[in-house]
């Protein structure tokens, strides 16, 4: 498996392609965030801009808006359009069987879960190396936490089992904080047996907002690799 980075960003390129080929003229598309998210909103802006294609997006972060906003693709709200014909995201972990995720690693996990769930269909696009046979693997969970209290917050995670990192922003030494305002507490459980238990003890948490576990709500994945493009459902 080639850790090449330009032949990742092909892969990306190429994944976010084949994303965007499945939305038609009308739908109500939700636009996920990350960088494999990305290249499936500059896939759409080529559709509009060149072959006329017309939908409407809701976007999961500021980014993926002022992205969006770029190619002139016309944007609205969930309190707008409350019901979306389709999703389409990136992911940080997806599990081979099942399609379980760990999502959230760029910041918009709480957005993006909203997005999913007002969604009639999900699916998520992804390189090869985000396969993994049990969620753990090689990624943390974030947690997406209220910024009051978060120490008691953090207390409570670690006695479930969680080994904590404070995201902070890359350019300095301050606490990322989401579009929401929220912090993230990336938690590392090792590999995770009963991810949908894990799910609901984590949301369960006086003062998490949203935690990045993704269980039984994937439609079909896109994987782009070495060997091709696979389209599983």
């Amino acid at each position: 498996m080639s850790t090449d980075t330009s032949q990742i960003e092909l892969y990306k390129q190429k994944v976010g392609e084949v994303g965007a080929s499945l939305v038609t003229s009308g739908m109500k598309v939700g636009l996920g965030s990350g960088s494999t998210a990305a290249c499936v909103v500059q896939a759409l802006g080529k559709r509009w801009q060149e072959e006329g294609l017309r939908f409407v997006g809701v976007p999961t972060s500021i980014e993926t808006a002022h992205l969006a906003q770029s190619f002139g693709i016309e944007l609205t709200t969930l309190g707008a359009c409350p019901e979306l014909d389709l999703d389409i995201d990136g992911a940080d972990e997806v599990t081979r069987q099942g399609f379980n995720l760990i999502k959230g690693l760029g910041g918009a996990l709480l957005r993006e879960k909203i997005v999913r769930y007002a969604a009639k269909k999900f699916v998520v696009v992804v390189d090869e190396r985000k396969m993994v046979d049990q969620l753990g693997d090689h990624t943390p969970v974030p947690v997406e936490v209220t910024p009051f209290g978060w120490e008691a917050t953090a207390k409570h995670l670690e006695k479930i089992g969680a080994k904590i990192s404070i995201r902070l922003k890359k350019e300095s030494k301050d606490f990322f904080l989401t579009d929401g305002s929220n912090m993230i507490l990336d938690c590392n459980f090792g590999l995770i047996t009963d991810p949908a238990k894990l799910e609901k003890e984590l949301n369960s948490i006086v003062g998490v907002m949203e935690c990045g576990l993704f269980i039984h709500c994937t439609d079909e994945v896109l994987i782009a690799g070495h060997d091709g493009l696979h389209h599983l459902k």
